[in-house]
């Protein structure tokens, strides 16, 4: 499998970018393309004490980067060599499977919208970042692609992200919980209770297991496999997450530095102290997928090392074998106004 990686995104660009890039193609198996300024990627790969590309591996030449100032509605389109542009170019002409980048979020987006098109039928794409709960990780979406929503961009979320969560994480039945404020299916905005209502039609129809709204704290303990959720309202979530995480990380730090009994006891609890790291990491899972663009494309974050690459890349390859997009554009007629009568098929 071909992925197309953008070697000049992001705040470790390309030493981070390349080094991933490199793990991934000896462990993974995966065929990269490296797009970006061909001296500064070979100068990387120098530094590393590699003095020649790997097979499997090939630069694509790109000589300008969209930075995390330029404007990211237009940067792709006054950058055109950019390697941004550029790959996402390869990746609309097929010639690699997926494309992964570290670079600014919102021209990415724009850029996949305009230049790789959504799915047919599908109104907004969406970021779909797989966050950490009790019942093993849920399928955020939207965790800020698109603020203001309509019912209709819910529904179809809704119906991604589940198709996401069986594809990819492996849940055959997925959970698909809206949050909200309450429980009930009067709580909320018209967004909230107009979006409840289409979702019930949707899952009294067979479509997908719609258990109802789901509140913030619910979702964080694992009652559902899929959030779905605005854009506004969803990145509130995840900023919160990630804040939470990062807040007691370093106190549980603080509490085991106190003195030599706490000290001894961090060694005995050591390796689940690992695993709580582990879970909370965002570089574990990769990137977050752009979904409702008719390619694979997987966002990774802005400081992602090479670890966090090299997991971008492999979750690009599981995206891309996973038949999703097959899944959506088949299914396209369920997810779009009016509903009227979904008969299980």
């Amino acid at each position: 499998m071909k992925i197309i990686v953008d070697a000049m995104g992001g705040d470790n660009a390309p030493a981070s970018n390349v080094r991933g890039a490199l793990s991934a193609a000896q462990e993974l198996g995966a065929e990269i393309i490296l797009v970006g300024r061909g001296e500064d990627i070979l100068n990387a790969l120098k530094e590393d004490g590699i003095a020649d590309l790997p097979p499997g591996v090939q630069i694509a030449h790109a000589s300008q980067v969209v930075e995390i100032c330029d404007d990211p509605a237009n940067a792709f389109r006054r950058k055109k060599d950019s390697s941004l542009t550029i790959g996402l170019e390869l990746l609309k002409n097929g010639d690699g499977d997926a494309f992964v980048s570290a670079g600014s979020t919102g021209a990415l987006l724009s850029a996949a919208t305009l230049l790789v098109k959504r799915i047919r039928g599908i109104r907004r794409a969406a970021m779909a970042p797989v966050v950490p709960t009790g019942n093993g990780g849920a399928v955020l979406i939207d965790c800020g692609a698109t603020a203001e929503c309509t019912p209709e961009y819910l529904l179809q979320y809704a119906f991604m992200g589940s198709y996401y969560a069986r594809k990819v994480l492996g849940r055959p039945e997925p959970a698909v919980g809206l949050l909200n404020i309450g429980a009930e299916p009067s709580k909320g905005t018209d967004l909230q209770r107009q979006a409840h209502a289409l979702l019930t039609q949707a899952h009294e129809a067979g479509r997908i297991r719609f258990t109802g709204n789901v509140e913030a704290r619910e979702a964080v303990y694992g009652q559902v496999d899929v959030i779905v959720a605005d854009g506004y309202s969803g990145n509130i979530f995840l900023k919160t997450m990630e804040g939470t995480g990062g807040f007691l990380s370093g106190q549980m730090k603080s509490m085991f530095k106190k003195n030599l009994l706490t000290k001894l006891s961090a060694a005995l609890v050591s390796g689940g102290l690992r695993d709580f790291k582990k879970l909370m990491d965002a570089g574990e899972v990769g990137g977050t997928p752009l979904l409702g663009i008719s390619k694979p494309v997987i966002k990774a974050h802005g400081s992602s090392d090479g670890y966090a690459i090299r997991n971008a890349i492999r979750q690009a390859m599981s995206f891309a074998s996973s038949g999703l997009i097959e899944d959506i554009t088949e299914n396209i007629a369920y997810m779009r106004l009016p509903v009227g009568k979904m008969e299980k098929i």
